[in-house]
């Protein structure tokens, strides 16, 4: 299991869990390591199974997978994991945490009705705290939301008169873009809308547009200018949530309530929002506890006046400072891009486990 949690570890946040498999031949021995990289890409049992020695194929009945999460039961952009795991002929499964989310449950029962030797709970604890605002997110029945923030080093988005580009590095933006490609939406203020003018499209290096693109949400009561690079050429305007999960383009919310957003956005089959700001929103988001995961772009750059990267947090004093953490996973804490970092932190408070699996 340290080494299926090591696997995980491997993987990026966001509407999926870090998920790790192992399999173990009948002398404990490991034969493959798997883990999920990223929403439509194999599961980790998927994963792991197809990396078994080919010599091994069909001769696992002996064999034990252990995995960090219950295998999933459902058919979404990827098959049903339990499935594959009885086609493969695996013997035993011993997994760490059941899955909480509703659609994929039910793995650890279909394994068992398909005669194979299943126990769960194993390191439940150290699973748990591997996703835990993934399982917070399931649990409020809202996206998993990450924040980012592209910032000098003392915290400014923009200059006093307003530029704000570029701040990052090319190798930043580009690395931004390619979270984009991975999540379901976007959204800003209409601020900075009015201001930036910002397309809020997925793009590649060469500037053209990828093929997988988030929806682009902006939050505020005020107007969207006809013309505003946001809208595009499709999408749906107004705020009607069933229309969310079968188009693709352009939204507005007319809310300035961060739960309120996130709840209608849930509805409409988004599960993983990147909150851009600005100030505001982004300060908003923050107060309501509602930031899974933050990325900050930090360029060496120094203003020392002009727009902070985040407006108030309702803190009045040190001793109510939010605490975030260094995320180890996806690639770890800090990574140089170009001149500038890409930090990423989690938020260090836990909440309440509940039930983190059973036999």
């Amino acid at each position: 299991m340290d080494t299926a949690l090591a696997g995980a570890a491997l993987g990026v946040r966001g509407a999926n869990p870090l998920v790790g498999a192992v399999v173990l031949d009948a002398a404990g021995k490991i034969l493959s390591v798997g883990h999920h990289r990223g929403a439509g890409t194999a599961h980790a049992e998927v994963d792991a199974l197809a990396r078994v020695p080919a010599e091994l194929t069909g001769k696992l009945a002996a064999a034990t997978m252990v995995v960090t999460l219950e295998p999933c039961n459902h058919v979404g952009r990827t098959g049903p994991c339990a499935q594959a795991i009885i086609d493969a002929g695996i013997g035993r499964v011993s997994y760490a945490v059941d899955d909480p989310h509703q659609p994929a449950a039910g793995g650890a029962r279909r394994l068992r009705e398909a005669g194979v030797n299943v126990h769960g709970g194993l390191r439940a604890d150290e699973a748990f705290a591997l996703n835990r605002r993934w399982f917070a997110s399931v649990r409020d029945s809202r996206p998993f939301i990450t924040l980012h923030l592209a910032q000098t080093l003392d915290g400014r988005i923009a200059a006093a008169d307003g530029t704000s580009q570029w701040i990052t590095s090319t190798a930043a933006r580009a690395d931004n873009h390619g979270i984009r490609r991975l999540i379901d939406a976007i959204l800003v203020g209409t601020e900075t809308i009015l201001v930036d003018n910002p397309r809020l499209t997925a793009r590649e290096p060469d500037g053209s547009e990828s093929m997988r693109q988030p929806l682009r949400v902006v939050m505020g009561l005020r107007d969207i200018p006809a013309d505003a690079a946001v809208r595009g050429t499709n999408g749906v305007h107004g705020s009607d949530a069933g229309d969310i999960a079968s188009n693709a383009g352009y939204l507005q919310l007319r809310t300035r309530d961060p739960l309120a957003a996130a709840g209608t956005l849930f509805a409409g089959n988004v599960r993983h929002l990147m909150v851009e700001g600005g100030s505001r929103i982004s300060g908003a988001f923050l107060a309501a506890g509602l930031v899974d995961e933050l990325i900050i772009y930090l360029a060496p750059t120094l203003l020392g006046s002009g727009v902070p990267a985040l407006g108030d947090l309702g803190i009045g004093t040190l001793a109510d400072a939010q605490q975030w953490a260094w995320d180890p996973a996806g690639g770890g804490p800090v990574t140089v891009l170009g001149p500038d970092l890409k930090l990423r932190l989690t938020p260090a408070a836990p909440f309440a486990a509940g039930t983190t699996g059973g036999n």
